[in-house]
């Protein structure tokens, strides 16, 4: 009897940290997956292309080199000597549900469930904010300007914030005159 693999406990925003957009779609890169599968990258893109028919280009795909340098200056993907010498692949939230089977371990299913997991809750925050942004724009015919500082405030609030720079580590000495 097959034994039953424990729950993988993945942090759900380690995930979403993951996830980028590439071609307009969230997608996930291989070496990422495979950090989360404890599997080599390479191992992992072996699978793959043993089961290529699995994977269509709708579920994965090769990043161009333009794709592969703006992932490189988002500090995503390593530029220095023993970094990458391929293309990273991209994998659709179908193509890492795809995975588990090609991968075939008790870890691969929970992580799978983990991401898959993120995905929808992505979706459903997106859903959710698209309701949120019909209905002020509703209340705003509504009472024709009436509150348009209100409504101003809350559409600044729904805005996705600016990514503020993280602080620098070390030791300051003082400025010397």
């Amino acid at each position: 009897m097959p034994a039953v693999p424990r729950a993988v406990a993945l942090s759900r925003v380690s995930i979403e940290r993951k996830i980028h957009v590439v071609r307009g779609h969230k997608v996930m890169l291989d070496a990422d997956l495979a950090a989360l599968y404890h599997v080599d990258t390479r191992t992992l893109v072996q699978a793959v292309r043993r089961n290529l028919a699995r994977f269509p280009a709708d579920f994965m795909f090769q990043v161009t080199p333009d794709e592969f340098q703006a992932l490189r200056s988002q500090s995503v993907i390593s530029n220095t000597r023993g970094g990458r010498r391929y293309r990273p692949y991209a994998f659709t939230e179908h193509g890492i549900a795809m995975l588990s089977s090609v991968l075939r371990s008790g870890r691969a299913i929970q992580v799978n469930i983990s991401i898959v997991r993120t995905f929808i809750r992505l979706r459903e925050f997106l859903v959710t904010h698209e309701k949120l942004a019909e209905r002020l724009a509703v209340l705003e015919r509504k009472y024709d300007g009436q509150l348009l500082a209100v409504f101003e405030a809350i559409r600044d609030l729904m805005t996705q914030p600016a990514r503020r720079q993280p602080r620098q580590i070390g030791f300051r000495t003082p400025l010397r005159k």
